[in-house]
C-alpha cells in the first residue's frame, strides 16, 4: 500500500466531500472549506480538516453540522468513490491558517512598534 496511493485516496475524499458541503442543506456548514485530508496508512481512517469563517460560536455551529451529517457524507462518499472499504471520517477544525493570519498580524504590529514604517 504505497503512499502514492493514499495522496490520491485523501485527494479524491477532499474533492468529493466540498462537493458534498455544498449540496448539504444544513446552512451551519455553508462556511466550511476543506483544507486537506490525512488517511490512515490503511485508508480505514480520514481525519478531514475544516477551516471556518467565522467567529468561535460560528466554528462550534459548523462543527456540529458536519458532526451530525458525518454519516451521510460516508455514506456518498462510497457511493462516489469506489473504495475497498469507506474509511471513517473524522472532521476536525484547522487552526493553521488563522494562526497564519495572527502570526502575520504580531509580525507587523512588533515592526510598527520597532519604528519601521
Amino acid at each position: 500500500m504505497g503512499g502514492m496511493r493514499r495522496e490520491r485516496v485523501a485527494e479524491a475524499l477532499r474533492e468529493e466531500i466540498s462537493a458534498l458541503l455544498s449540496e448539504l442543506k444544513d446552512p451551519r456548514v455553508g462556511f466550511a472549506s476543506i483544507t486537506r485530508v490525512e488517511m490512515s496508512p490503511d485508508l480505514r481512517h480520514a481525519r478531514v480538516y475544516v477551516s471556518v469563517l467565522g467567529d468561535e460560536a460560528r466554528k462550534k455551529a459548523t462543527m456540529e453540522g458536519l458532526h451530525s451529517a458525518t454519516g451521510f457524507i460516508r455514506s456518498e462518499v462510497g457511493r462516489r468513490i469506489r473504495l475497498f472499504r469507506t474509511p471513517e471520517i473524522v472532521f476536525q477544525l484547522d487552526e493553521s491558517l488563522e494562526k497564519g493570519a495572527r502570526v502575520l498580524k504580531l509580525m507587523e504590529e512588533v515592526s510598527r512598534e520597532e519604528g519601521h514604517g
